[in-house]
């Protein structure tokens, strides 16, 4: 009996169904539920600073950042390529008392990842159960990967970040068709079972479409476990397959236009080629490797160069150690089964971002969300073989947890305030033109608040270090329509009106907007140059009748020409395009009490 357990083990042979009940699949519920409390509260301390951030970065461009949106229905939210996870969005934007109460945005964010927590420990689990690894340390070392993924430093921008939902609420569905498919009652899959994994890898599309790797991910494991590198599961899981071939068939054809014509990913990309890109992830990988095993230099935007060539920043080197790491795997895949389908697992997790297809960031954090099952399979394996009592595995394991979750916390704060954010990243990628960009207005927007907050010393302090903020990026990278724009805001809140007006027409020419328009006609009100703002208002106008800030600002024009009844009728427009637009609606009161005190006006 001993050799045959040692020969299974040595083969990487798995039982290739073993029924739930018997697999253990709740075991000791009691305590998983205490660990689960326990794991929550930490989670939400960790994070609990960014729990009240403000909308950063790409956030500002989707939906919800329109203060009208939690008004509109869901159908005007399901569009575009990521209708599922637009869904939830619509439901943050509606349980949120106020547009800018952001702790129904962030909230979800975490209870998503807490879930995909709990599918992180199931899944390692059965992996170890296969694996042949005692089952008395089976549920110690899941529930240490589980901890790890759930406290991990560098799980910050999925879920610290609003727009980092994508990557939560797509990864944790796809977890979920994974779970479902490894704990089948037989090794070959019914059609129920072929049908929920169907319909969960649909949905993990609907979130964010890297989940396209998932097929992948189960073919390997049946080759891998099914009964143990064969070809067996996969013939015997065609039911699985065939509907998920299909599925990705249709899923590329709906993506094709994303894949081929967007501005900021896929091959339509322009500034570097598939081929290059490629070069450049095979030294990028490593950088998440590194960030698995010492999170310390975590930054929002990375200034990682490309190599346009494979020998250009020793690309050829990381492409080699790939290769060598990979041959590896493969040829001790008998002896380590489970840290070599691990490696093979970060790789197959990764390569929708991190291949060939071109994306214009070729590093991001929130990328390894995906891909770190793979590492943690490698590193339950390391552990596993360590001969450590499990006293002293659980008192190093709450040790790391105990620092991952500090770190977390520490970072949660720095994603807490945006000017701390840019800050910080400004100060890790100097030579990057859009850190100052975004520095310069989170400084611009702190200025805001600051004069609404009776503080216009500090105002204008903020909007003098938004100002070198821009000048910095301007050095760095040509200025586009939209620097000049927030450059010239930023004169403006200077009392610079004349510089103001030089930068926002500068980006008009370059590309005219209603809103540069509209904002060149709120200058030239402060400036009291009545024809040249209401010409600025009817080309904003012209090119977006749509656009509510300009009837805002014509509506103030109106107000300090005496022009009473037609700044009515401006407000008026303008609440009807955005009813929650907080100045307009004041304006209105006051147009609103002159009237009804001078009739006749």
């Amino acid at each position: 009996m001993k050799n045959r357990k040692r020969e299974a083990r040595k083969a990487g042979a798995a039982p290739p169904a073993v029924p739930a009940a018997r697999a253990g699949f709740v075991p000791h519920g009691r305590y998983l539920v205490l660990a689960a409390l326990a794991a929550a509260v930490v989670v939400l301390w960790a994070y609990g600073p960014s729990m009240n951030g403000p909308f950063l970065f790409d956030d500002n461009f989707l939906p919800f950042a329109v203060s009208s949106a939690g008004a509109q229905p869901l159908a005007a939210w399901l569009h575009g390529p990521r209708p599922l996870l637009m869904a939830t969005y619509w439901m943050s934007a509606r349980l949120a008392p106020a547009p800018d109460d952001t702790w129904w945005y962030h909230f979800p964010n975490v209870a998503i990842h807490c879930m995909a927590t709990g599918l992180v420990f199931f899944i390692v689990r059965r992996l170890l159960e296969w694996s042949h690894v005692a089952e008395s340390r089976r549920g110690l070392l899941a529930g240490l990967a589980a901890a790890l993924f759930l406290l991990h430093p560098a799980q910050s921008e999925a879920v610290a970040y609003v727009a980092g939902r994508s990557d939560g609420f797509s990864v944790m569905l796809a977890l979920a068709a994974f779970a479902v498919f490894l704990y089948r009652r037989e090794s070959a899959a019914d059609w129920r079972t072929a049908l929920a994994v169907l319909l969960l890898f649909g949905a993990a599309l609907a979130a964010k479409e890297h989940t396209i790797a998932l097929p992948a991910l189960l073919l390997l494991t049946d080759y891998w476990w099914n009964p143990g590198f064969s070809l067996q599961g996969i013939r015997r899981n065609w039911k699985i397959y065939t509907s998920m071939a299909a599925a990705c068939v249709g899923g590329v054809a709906y993506f094709w236009p994303l894949i081929t014509h967007a501005t900021t990913a896929g091959f339509g990309f322009k500034e570097f080629t598939w081929y290059q890109y490629f070069f450049t992830e095979c030294r990028a990988i490593f950088v998440y490797i590194g960030l698995f095993l010492f999170p310390a230099n975590l930054t929002l935007d990375w200034d990682f160069p490309i190599s346009h060539t494979i020998l250009e920043h020793r690309a050829i080197v990381g492409l080699a150690v790939l290769v060598t790491l990979a041959a590896a795997a493969w040829l001790l895949r008998r002896r380590f089964p489970l840290a070599s389908y691990g490696f093979f697992v970060f790789l197959l997790l990764m390569a929708p971002t991190s291949s060939i297809l071109p994306i214009q960031d070729p590093v991001a954090e929130r990328r390894l969300y995906f891909g770190m099952l793979g590492l943690l399979l490698i590193l339950v394996d390391v552990l596993a073989r360590v001969k450590l009592e499990p006293k002293a595995l659980t008192a190093g394991g709450l040790a790391v947890l105990l620092l991952a979750a500090v770190v977390t916390h520490a970072r949660a704060e720095v994603w807490a305030d945006p000017v701390t954010l840019w800050q910080d990243t400004v100060r890790k990628s100097p030579g990057k033109w859009r850190p100052h960009f975004q520095l310069g207005f989170a400084y611009y927007s702190a200025a805001q608040q600051d004069l609404a907050s009776g503080y216009p010393g500090l105002s204008a302090q903020r909007c003098g270090l938004a100002v070198q903020e821009y000048q910095k990026t301007a050095a760095l990278h040509p200025a586009d329509a939209d620097v000049l724009l927030d450059w010239g805001l930023a004169y403006d809140c200077l009392n610079q009106p004349e510089k103001a007006v030089y930068k926002l027409e500068e980006s008009a020419v370059k590309h005219p907007t209603a809103h540069v328009f509209s904002q060149i006609g709120m200058v030239y009100g402060k400036l009291e140059k009545w024809p040249d703002a209401l010409l600025a208002l009817a080309a904003a106008e012209k090119l977006d009748p749509g656009f509510p800030e300009t009837y805002l600002y014509r509506g103030k024009v109106y107000i300090k020409t005496n022009q009473w009844l037609n700044a009515y009728q401006e407000y008026r427009r303008a609440l009807e395009l955005d009813p929650g637009n907080a100045d307009a609606r004041h304006d209105m009161q006051v147009v609103v009490n002159q009237l009804r005190a001078h009739p006749g006006k």
